[in-house]
């Protein structure tokens, strides 16, 4: 009997040393432990749905401590007070909210504190309780409530706007069957408005007409040295860029005869000047200046006119100024050049014949000219 009674004791000392050591782990995570805490109350007027005794307590989203008591209000059966156990370095201050946040999909929900001014004091307690903190309005509210309570407000204002809305779609059908009935003529306006604006598509069949490099060029006695760049040319004056030009003694555009160039006006002519200078093989030229190549000389051409005059003498003329600049920014010389010859509107090839006529003569002098002031 003595060693059964002496058993029991012991087992019973064993039950008690491990409910206390569970009781003073519990009483170290949850009641705060060797920390102090601090007391706050939060009043919410919705449903607190899942918040329990026990469920964290979060300060910008870092625990700071848990929830230790729940109680609703006698007086108003909407108000739920929620009675909070915070560390008391946690810098809870008057304007600090307290919300209600889910931990993902499936987590229970925790009481959140979120922000709180750095200046702002802190929270002081009445009548010995502790400090209430404000709260979110919406805070119980989770997300099927939220979606129920926006698809209310949006039938409201359907429901309030049923007969302008009617009168809308009524008015959108009618315009509709306006615009079905009489397609021919919107295709027509539309058409006309892309011809005065030019932002219509350029017809497959349009004219075009290029420029053909100069192949032969006089001797010339000093053949120079050095890298000569030609960057495409500034068009200046009455110069049509993207189409032949065909005007009127007085300047204006002429209808006779109609064509394109395969490119700007401006970079088909630094192209075929370039090949000019290659074919004449008196300079090094290049289109361009590359990046760490040592360029002696440039030449800057500035388009005045390009184009043929339509008249009882219909003539093709070209104008353009050049400049020569050094490798210092010197210029070494400058020059304008204007050349006219007659020519002929009544096809393709008779216009294309008289530019390409002026052309190889302007550009004959320029090559040369250039080649002798370097």
């Amino acid at each position: 009997m003595e060693i059964r009674a002496r058993y029991t004791l012991i087992g019973l000392f064993t039950l008690a040393t491990a409910a206390a050591a569970f009781a003073f782990v519990y009483w170290l995570n949850h009641a705060g432990g060797l920390r102090q805490q601090t007391r706050y109350q939060a009043r919410f007027e919705n449903t607190v749905s899942g918040l329990l005794k026990g469920s964290a307590v979060l300060f910008n989203g870092i625990r700071v401590g848990e929830i230790v008591a729940l109680e609703l209000s006698s007086d108003n059966p909407k108000l739920v007070t929620a009675t909070l156990s915070v560390d008391s370095s946690t810098p809870v201050r008057s304007d600090t909210k307290a919300g209600i946040e889910f931990q993902g999909l499936t987590s229970s929900p925790v009481l959140s504190l979120r922000g709180g001014a750095a200046n702002a004091s802190p929270a002081k307690s009445n009548d010995n309780q502790p400090p209430l903190l404000p709260s979110d309005p919406d805070a119980g509210q989770n997300m099927t409530e939220a979606a129920r309570s926006v698809l209310h407000d949006i039938d409201g204002i359907v429901n309030d706007n049923k007969e302008p809305l009617k009168t809308l779609i009524a008015n959108i059908n009618t315009f509709s069957g306006v615009l079905a009935r009489n397609s021919d003529r919107v295709d027509g306006i539309l058409a006309g408005l892309e011809r005065m604006t030019g932002s219509g598509k350029a017809k497959s069949s349009a004219t075009m007409i290029d420029l053909n490099p100069v192949r032969t060029f006089p001797p010339i006695a000093k053949i120079p040295t050095g890298q000569l760049v030609f960057p495409e040319p500034d068009v200046v004056g009455s110069v049509f860029n993207d189409e032949v030009a065909i005007v009127t003694p007085a300047g204006d555009r002429s209808t006779a005869f109609q064509a394109k160039w395969p490119d700007t006006l401006s970079r088909v002519v630094q192209s075929r000047i370039v090949q000019s200078f290659e074919n004449a093989g008196y300079l090094k030229v290049l289109g361009r200046q590359p990046d760490g190549l040592k360029v002696d000389y440039q030449l800057l051409v500035d388009l005045r006119s390009f184009q043929i005059v339509t008249s009882e003498s219909p003539t093709a003329e070209i104008s353009f100024s050049a400049k020569i600049v050094g490798e210092n920014g010197e210029i070494l010389g400058a020059r304008l050049f204007d050349v006219s010859v007659p020519a002929t509107i009544t096809d393709q090839a008779s216009v294309s014949a008289a530019l390409n006529q002026a052309f190889d003569k302007v550009v004959t002098d320029l090559v040369v000219w250039t080649c002798k002031t370097v």
